[in-house]
């Protein structure tokens, strides 16, 4: 039996419990005509407007964030850094603001597909170890070919992604803060599989500006 694609109720849910439930499904691309896929193994949970990390945390809805507002159980993507796209996924009930950045994978399908990708996107120099194709949110995108044309799409594999039920046994979860903001950083919303050796490296922590981006929250 193929596992479940996962439909949008499962995501019309509190966004931190959908967070950590992510952990262990599949994630399924098929940008470009090929398919890549890798296993959840981090995420983070970002709320409405009283969380100060979200991109909610403004005067209301705005070109940038409403497709954060729902439909849930679709795609969130936005470019930043000036250099990254990230990959979220909306939660909550349509209306409310909720999202889920995922962070890391393990790599399972298309592994060519995702070397070449990265390849195209990084400076000259030896290709990244299997463990490093997809372990970070930029990196992630970029290896799945995943760009702003996705932003709004549904992730039930009618369009680019989908989502696949996790198979198995519940996988151990820690928790920690999240990385790389400028405020809301402390929040223990970011959830992976504990020793998993693919989660990101990056620390949690506040976000240390660099000359050329010293304006903004950013995630």
């Amino acid at each position: 039996m193929s596992p479940r694609v996962l439909g949008a109720g499962f995501f019309a849910r509190d966004t931190a419990t959908v967070a950590r439930d992510l952990l262990g499904c599949v994630l399924v691309s098929t940008a470009g005509g090929y398919t890549t896929s890798g296993r959840i193994v981090e995420t983070e949970a970002y709320l409405g407007a009283d969380d100060p990390g979200s991109h909610a945390a403004t005067r209301g809805i705005t070109p940038r964030n409403s497709v954060m507002y729902g439909p849930p159980g679709r795609a969130y993507i936005y470019f930043t850094y000036g250099n990254h796209y990230m990959l979220n996924v909306v939660t909550k009930p349509e209306g409310t603001a909720g999202a889920v950045l995922i962070r890391a994978l393990e790599p399972l399908e298309g592994l060519d597909v995702m070397e070449r990708r990265r390849a195209e996107r990084r400076r000259p120099g030896p290709a990244p170890a299997v463990r490093d194709l997809v372990n970070g949110p930029g990196r992630l995108a970029a290896a799945l070919g995943v760009g702003i044309a996705v932003n709004g799409e549904p992730l039930d594999g009618s369009a680019t992604l989908s989502v696949l039920a996790r198979e198995g046994p519940v996988p151990a979860v820690a928790s920690s803060g999240r990385i790389g903001l400028s405020s809301g950083h402390e929040a223990e919303l970011r959830f992976f599989i504990e020793g998993d050796r693919h989660v990101s490296i990056a620390r949690p922590g506040q976000r240390v500006p660099s000359r050329s981006n010293t304006k903004g929250t950013v995630r």
